[in-house]
Order: structure tokens, then sequence, then C-alpha cells
């Protein structure tokens, strides 16, 4: 018990130092997803229900401080310091990949608890499979919620740390039971649309785009920009073109800031060197209400012209037009 108080007091402690720089959000998101959807828990269709609690939310996100702050911590101003961005982004990452293990899992136990809902069968051999599956089905969603919690709240300790967003290299990184902002991977949207699924993976709102060279340093120019658009359109969609570095990497560190939902869209590779040409005509069919486009290559250039042909109010913005570089991160 005493190794239990001594790792409290000092997560407690640690957490303390760096909660104040960030918002209420984070603890809103870890109360609603560290809730008992049940006195009961069951994770596998193979085992009994068990009577067991969810984390404390307040060690869980104290811990998630502890972890992600303290390899920061320790690289600092050291030799290694470099490395530390990399093993904390496959920390946050970890997170990420586990909450879509768990989704799935989700998925498939609400799948078969519509088959058992949808084929009457009035023994009790059936009512006990029902009642079981959706306990499954609950258990697995109140999990991968407090997965996702812990997940954003490690990216933004990332994103603070590193003035780089948390991108993760497969899937889109939503959460439904926080409103901290999402990043979409342009499929999951394009599907989500066509077949009318929820919010998550389809938010409505009108669709700002943003795209660039990988080569961009003046984050103040960007992030200027972006708040003029979201105080005149707040609900706005950040479309970006899905690059890791340079324009889309700042726009995406906006947008998760901000708390706005982004979307990615990345070429479809298989179309060979049509790709990044038919990924803006795809863009434009959004229909988008204002767009930032800085010189970067013939792609940007290309989307630039079927922007304004289409009559989508554009902002341009050339290299020679950046601000000398900054020191430091905008945070």
């Amino acid at each position: 018990m005493t190794k239990f108080n001594n790792f409290a007091d000092l997560a407690a402690q640690l957490a303390n130092d760096r909660i104040a720089r960030s918002d209420e959000t984070h603890e809103q998101s870890y109360d609603g997803a560290f809730i008992e959807h049940s006195e009961i828990a069951k994770l596998s269709v193979f085992e009994e229900p068990i009577a067991t609690e969810m984390p404390d939310p307040d060690m869980a996100r104290a811990a998630v401080e502890l972890a992600v702050g303290t390899i920061f911590d320790v690289f600092r101003d050291t030799r290694m310091e470099e490395f530390a961005q990399q093993i904390v982004w496959g920390f946050v990452n970890s997170f990420h990949m586990t909450a879509r293990l768990a989704e799935g899992r989700e998925d498939d136990a609400a799948k078969k608890l519509g088959e058992l809902a949808r084929n009457y069968d009035p023994s009790e051999i059936h009512a006990v499979e029902m009642e079981e599956t959706q306990l499954l089905c609950q258990t697995l969603q109140g999990c991968r919620e407090a997965i996702e919690a812990m997940r954003d709240h490690a990216s933004e300790v990332y994103r603070v740390e590193t003035g780089k967003p948390f991108t993760a290299t497969r899937g889109s990184q939503v959460s439904r039971s926080s409103v901290t902002a999402s990043q979409i991977q342009a499929r999951d949207f394009l599907a989500a649309r066509n077949r009318q699924r929820n919010e998550e993976h389809a938010p409505t709102g009108p669709m700002v785009v943003v795209s660039g060279g990988q080569v961009w340093h003046d984050h103040e120019m960007l992030w200027d920009i972006l708040d003029d658009i979201k105080a005149r359109i707040p609900e706005m969609v950040l479309a970006t073109t899905g690059m890791r570095k340079g324009v889309d990497a700042i726009a995406t560190a906006w947008a998760q800031a901000r708390k706005v939902k982004a979307i990615s869209f990345i070429p479809n590779r298989a179309h060979g060197n049509r790709a990044p040409f038919l990924r803006n005509e795809n863009l434009v069919k959004l229909r988008p209400v204002e767009a930032i486009v800085c010189e970067g290559s013939g792609i940007q250039s290309n989307l630039a012209q079927r922007l304004r042909q289409a009559g989508v109010p554009l902002h341009i913005r050339r290299i020679a037009s950046q601000r000398a570089p900054q020191g430091a991160n905008r945070a």
C-alpha cells in the first residue's frame, strides 16, 4: 500500500505542475469517460461477468501527465532530447491503437446484439445470451472511451511540448466521449457520409480547406488567418491535404488547440501520378466555404486554380511573404 501512496503523491505533484497549462476540457473528458455503465463488467464472451470498477479518473489523468511529462523532462537539454518526441509519439500511438482494437471488439459485440434482437427467441438461453452480449458491449464501450480520453490528453501534452500535432498513422482519431478535436481520415469521412453514419466520422459544418508545401515555418501567419476564419465561422470543419510536415501539420496543430474537427485528404496512391489532382477535384466538390493555399508545388497551384474557378474565397500566401522564423513554438 505504501508503494501506491508514493505513486499517487508523486503523480499528484507532477500533475499539479502541468495541469495549469491544460484546459478544463480534459477534466470533462475524463469525468465523462471513466463512468460506471454497470456494476458488473464483461470483456469476453467466454468469461462470466465480474464486479470490477473503472480506474479513478483523477489517477488516470495524473498517470498520463507523469508518464508523458517525465519522458520530456528527463531528456530535455541533453544529447537525447530529439528522441523524446519519437518515444512519446509511440506512447500516444499505443493508446490510439489499443482504442481501435477495443472499438473493433465493441462493433462485433454490437453486431451480434443486433442479430440476437432481430431473431426473437422466447427461451431463457436466448435471453441470457442477449443480456451478456449487451453487458459485453457496454463494458467495451466504457473501456474504449476511457482509453480515448487518455490518448487525447497524452496527445495534447505532446502538442504543447513539441508544437506539433499527434497524428496517428492508421485510422481516424475520434472520441465519442469528449469534446476535443478529431482528426479524421478522408476514407472514413466519405464512407460515413455515404452511409449517413455518425457525426464523429462525418462531421457536419462549413468546410475550410488548407494546403501548402512541406517547408513552411510561419506558424503565426497561418494561425492568425485560421483564427479569423473561426471567429466568422465558429462551426467550421478543417480539411487538409494530409501532409505530416509544413502547412498541413501547422493547420492540424491549430485544429487540435482550437478543438476544431480536422479531416485529412491523403491522395489515393492507387491512381498513380494523378492521385493528388483527383484529390484536389474531390476537395472542391465538397463545396468549401473558404480556403488557404500556401505556395508549394504544382499540386497547390492546381488546387488554387480549381478553388478560384469554383468561386471559393481564397487566401493565397507565398513563401517569400513569411516572417522571420521564431525561436519558440506557439502554444
